[in-house]
């Protein structure tokens, strides 16, 4: 008889579980079809299975707001088995009361066209009685009542069509803003999801402390997914409007790419291409059949190789200072502060400095060297952060047992600390090398030259490197002279209107694609970035 009934207990529990496993996977669902009508991979009017997307959210979603009920209302009178806590929190119930205090608001005075003191008592009713649900009753009901009612009633208003694809919510406001569907369904989908899903994950959890862990952890998952599909989604979409652009023209074969020339051991070597993609391979010219931006791309690329030149030595040679020599005192305090303020400057500040200080030290004129100069000092601040830190995570027994062996402080610094810390300094690098890369401001300022530049004139800043006979016994004009970045050519096409007309025969398809290009290019430094970084975590292990 005992072992008959723990079997049924058994299976009681399993069926519930699974009630609850499918009510969070319903709310995943929904969360992720809310995220592509909001960036309209659906639209509201787009058929799934035959049933209009708008009608489908309106469906799962009183579905999912009645499951939540029914499982916090089945927990109070003892049909599922749970360990709910007395109260729902404080918390929950100042949110839950709000919420409920909103939704009144709205639906007296945009639905019910009460005036001001009709909606604000139906606001104050809602909105009391919602955080005395989630604060007076116990957690079952307080945590699943609130959320799946108002996910209920977010369905409901979805399938009577009081919001529908053709809703439009006028603010009143002089520039006449306005909500529409496309905006407030998808968005009140994805707030209901996440809220039906976290009392779901409690459900899940059987309440109470393990309840709450599980709820959290759905949120953090949820918004994990979030940030990736967001990610692949902004992808998709450049890669989408850039592509056509970008392959304009493409061809294979033997010779059908430009011819170039290199220079080895004295001797001047020419060969053609195998591969043309003018995109990539060309500038602008009259007699282009089809215009590219390769000045642009060996300009971006330049700065900021330059950039990194001039600020990884420098911030490395810091930080090795202030964490190895300096005593952790004012002074060390003093220099971080500085160091986390300067990373918060914002970049125009920084292009303002180097049109005040730089470009009049350069010939009065923009130029390469100020670009990267200015860029320099934009990266400093995260070298010196990131690397300070990664050395402060070395452990000091490193350091004890380099001493023990009668290793100089030098040498520890060399052999044992820098290495441990590359990985850290190499992350910190990577996330510099992603901001510098897009800047448009600093770059506007202090280097910008022609938007449209014939593919023969790419800065040849190796070539162009002379000795001279008197100091600074070096020279290379490329450095001061303006030049293109792909940042400022995709400001000048979109914001400044240039390109609208002239040689450009698709001027959004060539905007695109220059997007498209600047990506592929901020990505590139991205991966040399983990390449070197796995490199050295794994020389590390070793």
């Amino acid at each position: 008889m005992a072992t008959s009934t723990g079997r049924l207990v058994r299976e009681e529990n399993s069926t519930t579980g699974l009630v609850a496993a499918g009510a969070v996977a319903l709310a995943a669902l929904l969360f992720a079809v809310s995220l592509a009508a909001l960036f309209e991979v659906l639209t509201l009017t787009d058929p799934i299975a035959g049933i209009p997307v708008v009608s489908l959210l309106g469906g799962l979603l009183l579905l999912l707001g009645g499951a939540v009920v029914v499982f916090g209302v089945g927990s109070r009178l003892g049909a599922v088995e749970t360990e709910p806590l007395p109260t729902a929190g404080l918390v929950a119930g100042v949110a839950f009361g709000l919420l409920w205090f909103t939704i009144g608001a709205l639906v007296a005075s945009q639905t019910l066209g009460l005036g001001t003191v009709g909606w604000v008592l139906s606001a104050l009713v809602l909105g009391v009685a919602a955080f005395l649900v989630a604060t007076v009753t116990r957690e079952d009901i307080g945590s699943t009542l609130p959320a799946g009612t108002l996910t209920a009633f977010a369905g409901l208003v979805f399938l009577t069509d009081t919001i529908g694809p053709s809703w439009v919510w006028n603010l009143g406001f002089e520039q006449s803003a306005s909500f529409t569907a496309e905006f407030a369904v998808p968005v009140l989908t994805l707030f209901c999801a996440l809220l039906s899903g976290w009392a779901a994950a409690k459900a899940y959890g059987g309440f109470g402390a393990r309840g709450r862990h599980t709820g959290a952890y759905l949120l953090v998952y949820l918004n994990a997914i979030s940030i990736v599909g967001v990610l692949f989604v902004l992808l998709a979409f450049t890669i989408v409007k850039g592509l056509p652009g970008l392959v304009g023209g493409f061809a294979v074969g033997p010779g059908v790419g430009p011819e170039s020339t290199v220079v080895l051991f004295g001797q001047q070597l020419s060969f053609t291409w195998p591969v043309y993609l003018p995109f990539v391979m060309n500038g602008v010219g009259l007699t282009n059949e089809f215009n590219g931006v390769l000045p642009a791309i060996v300009g971006t690329i330049w700065l900021v190789v330059g950039a990194v030149l001039f600020a990884v030595p420098l911030g490395i040679g810091a930080a090795v200072f202030l964490t190895e020599y300096a005593e952790r005192g004012r002074f060390t305090q003093v220099v971080e502060v500085a160091t986390n303020g300067l990373w918060s400057t914002p970049s125009i500040v920084f292009g303002l400095f180097g049109f005040a200080f730089l470009i009049p030290r350069f010939g009065n004129g923009k130029s390469l060297l100020s670009g990267m100069i200015t860029l320099g000092f934009m990266l400093l601040p995260l070298v010196v952060i990131t690397s300070r830190e990664a050395m402060l995570a070395v452990p000091d027994e490193y350091r004890d047992a380099s001493a023990a062996l009668g290793v100089s402080k030098w040498q520890t610094i060399r052999s044992v600390v820098l290495p441990a810390a590359l990985p850290g300094v190499v992350t910190g690098i990577i996330l510099g090398v992603g901001r510098i890369a897009g800047e448009t401001a600093p770059i506007l300022l202090v280097m910008a030259g022609g938007v449209f530049v014939p593919g023969n004139q790419t800065a040849d800043v190796v070539g162009g490197f002379q000795f001279t006979g008197s100091p600074p016994f070096v020279a290379n004009p490329v450095l001061l002279e303006a030049t293109s970045a792909l940042p400022y050519q995709l400001y000048a096409l979109i914001t400044a209107g240039v390109g609208a007309s002239g040689n450009i025969a698709n001027p959004d398809e060539f905007k695109w694609a220059t997007a498209l290009v600047l990506l592929v290019v901020v990505l590139s430094f991205y991966a040399v970035g983990i390449g070197a970084r796995y490199y050295f975590r794994r020389k590390l292990n070793q």
